[in-house]
């Protein structure tokens, strides 16, 4: 591929740096994810219910929905080397807090801060959009967000996994040692990458918001996410609750276990980008949100059965990557010269719609258990295909 204004063929980017841009999205984002499975943990330790407990998911998702919005913005306007180290920085110094926490407000606070800081992942991704050829674009993108997403998925593992033979505490401390040690690989491992833009920071904010009123597929495909992602995270922030009460009384080396079966759905990630490469994006998002509406129609029928516990889990993260891969490949052939600041509005409203699907769904538990759950659940990825039958993206 001709690159633009240069007259010259921009190659695809090394193996070796899509490896290393995978590998650290998926250790950054886990930092979003580590307390979903220890909730019992924490409630135990600060004496809270399962509405608070939920809660320390959603201030870490509020943190990163904030973070979206106001500084994945600054991918275009500073270099990105020296902003994706601060960031690691920051995260470094609010997961050492989290883990050392000595009461319940410490650790919700430190969340905020994990979460604003792990924003560094989706600046990762406009980078790697930025090194690829436009012809494969999707697959790049797909191979970098299935390291993403394996983070998200095998971060419960993990988490669940050391507090069992450790403590809680130890997850986070451990992710704190990961995420120094990414800031200096980074900083010295990734190619220069020149600003794209020099308007002063309120303005940078201000044609942020002006991406999503100046392109409907990127507000539609924002909030396709939003519900998708509000699903997936009422799933796997109330699932530890139903895996350690009866009939299944499983302990936290349980939960991990079963938290490897969400990991077989990653391989879809590069897949999808194929498929969005080939002009198949908007089958595969109205088929990934029927799969998901399906997966929740089982998992309402696994109450007692951890298989169909299982299938549901696998299911349901499927066709959260697909429509997430889909949808990126859409938004990023928007506007070139602004992926950071469209990739910032289409995240933030993500993990807004995650934040609310995390504490709506430990309220619906508390309030019907795993019933109201699925129910609560099931309902988004119907909503959203209910809205794309009236878009064409």
């Amino acid at each position: 591929m001709i690159e633009p204004g240069t007259g010259t063929r921009q190659d695809a980017p090394p193996a070796w740096l899509v490896l290393l841009l995978a590998v650290s999205c998926g250790l950054t984002v886990a930092n979003l994810y580590y307390a979903q499975p220890l909730l019992a943990e924490l409630r135990h330790t600060f004496g809270i219910g399962e509405a608070a407990a939920g809660g320390v998911v959603t201030a870490t998702q509020i943190g990163y929905a904030a973070g979206m919005l106001l500084l994945v913005p600054l991918g275009d306007r500073l270099e990105n080397r020296s902003l994706v180290a601060t960031l690691l920085a920051l995260a470094c110094g609010g997961l050492v807090v989290t883990g050392l926490a000595p009461g319940f407000a410490v650790l919700l606070i430190a969340s905020l801060l994990v979460g604003a800081a792990s924003v560094v992942v989706q600046i990762l991704i406009p980078f790697a959009a930025d090194l690829s050829p436009d012809d494969i674009r999707g697959r790049i993108v797909g191979r970098v967000v299935s390291g993403l997403l394996f983070g998200i998925l095998l971060s419960r593992v993990f988490a669940s996994l050391l507090a069992e033979v450790t403590s809680w505490r130890a997850v986070f401390l451990i992710s704190a040692g990961a995420m120094a040690v990414l800031a200096v690989v980074l900083r010295f491992s990734l190619p220069r990458r020149a600003p794209k833009t020099d308007v002063h920071y309120g303005q940078l904010l201000r044609s942020t918001f002006a991406m999503a009123r100046k392109h409907p597929a990127l507000r539609h495909r924002a909030l396709y996410q939003s519900a998708m992602f509000g699903a997936f995270s009422a799933f796997w922030t109330t699932i530890a609750f139903v895996l350690t009460a009866p009939p299944f009384n499983y302990t936290q080396l349980g939960v991990g276990l079963f938290a490897l079966a969400g990991a077989a759905g990653a391989a879809v990630a590069p897949l999808a980008g194929r498929w969005s490469d080939h002009g198949h994006g908007r089958r595969l998002t109205a088929g990934a949100f029927v799969l998901c509406a399906a997966a929740f129609v089982l998992a309402g029928f696994g109450a007692h059965s951890v298989v169909l516990l299982a299938v549901a889990a696998i299911a349901v993260d499927m066709a959260v990557q697909a429509t997430l891969v889909s949808g990126q490949h859409t938004i990023y052939q928007l506007d070139p010269s602004a992926r950071a600041r469209i990739n910032s509005v289409y995240l933030g409203t993500f993990f807004i719609g995650g934040a609310i699907g995390s504490q709506a769904g430990s309220i619906a538990y508390h309030l019907g258990g795993w019933t109201a759950v699925v129910v609560f659940a099931g309902a988004l990825p119907l909503i959203a295909l209910a809205g794309m039958t009236r878009t064409r993206v």
